[in-house]
């Protein structure tokens, strides 16, 4: 399937700027399932990018404005080609995905994914009220599609209902939230019993007559590492494995490291107007 990606970040700023540097996440990946076939940003005011791979593999844009502006746009355009097959379901847990699973050496490795991060974080109440819902951990496969499910099942999408700085505990007593926060609380029960994963910044093609949500902005998923196979991607907000629909831009360990746009300027306040779209081409 081939996709054209359109997606525009509006800043309007209270007073005018003086400056600002900023980042910018929004390329897609090519790998194996993914090829980016085109990629343009436009960024108003005009300004040259210096591009990097930063350490979790993500393509990364700076650009810095000298001078005063009042408002900031990056608008980028992608179009993309990915074919995926499902098979997790079909995955049999072997004794020697077990034995590589619980070595030292799988864990040192992947240790970055293992790690609990501020956004992650659970209490032991909270790892327990899921555990007691989907039984606890033997098979890693099983496990995490069972605790998918139960996050689909117990939590209630609502946009709006979250920022970006809401972290994992809070939108767990909230039992609400958005793409973000429900694969952030997904992160921190595998993590909670040494199950590598990472957190998966793109996009949703949702289509017509659908069940998928999530594709207002960025959409949010969870990859997790299996032995022998690879990461695999969930999406704890349909309930779906992340196929051919989930469009990768950003990996990392949590929101701060695949973060679309960020920056620093000098000035008052400001409004931010997202809009994407993401059509079948």
């Amino acid at each position: 399937m081939k996709f054209q990606i359109e997606h525009t970040s509006s800043f309007f700023y209270e007073t005018p700027v003086e400056q600002s540097m900023n980042t910018v996440r929004l390329k897609p990946r090519t790998d194996e399932c993914q090829r980016l076939i085109s990629y343009r940003a436009e960024i108003n005011p005009s300004s040259l990018t210096k591009q990097h791979i930063d350490i979790w593999g993500n393509h990364v844009e700076e650009f810095y404005i000298p001078d005063q502006h009042e408002r900031l746009e990056v608008k980028t355009t992608s179009i993309v080609s990915i074919q995926r097959s499902p098979f997790i379901h079909q995955i049999i847990y072997s004794p020697e995905m077990d034995e590589i699973f619980t070595s030292t050496l799988f864990h040192d490795h992947y240790l970055s994914y293992l790690n609990v991060t501020p956004y992650t974080y659970l209490s032991p109440n909270h790892i327990q009220e899921v555990i007691d819902c989907v039984g606890d951990m033997t098979n890693p496969i099983l496990f995490a599609l069972n605790v998918m499910k139960y996050l689909h099942d117990t939590f209630t999408y609502k946009s709006g209902s979250t920022n970006v700085d809401t972290v994992a505990q809070e939108s767990f007593e909230l039992k609400t939230g958005v793409c973000q926060d429900i694969t952030h609380i997904m992160l921190g029960v595998l993590r909670a019993k040494k199950i590598p994963c990472r957190y998966v910044s793109g996009y949703l093609y949702v289509g017509e007559n659908s069940a998928l949500i999530g594709d207002t902005a960025t959409h949010a998923w969870v990859e997790v590492m299996l032995p022998g196979i690879g990461w695999v991607g969930l999406d704890p907000t349909n309930n779906v494995e992340a196929l051919e629909n989930h469009i990768r831009v950003g990996t990392g360990r949590d929101y701060a490291d695949v973060s679309p746009l960020q920056g620093v300027y000098r000035g008052g306040k400001h409004l931010l107007d997202v809009s994407v779209s993401v059509t079948l081409l």
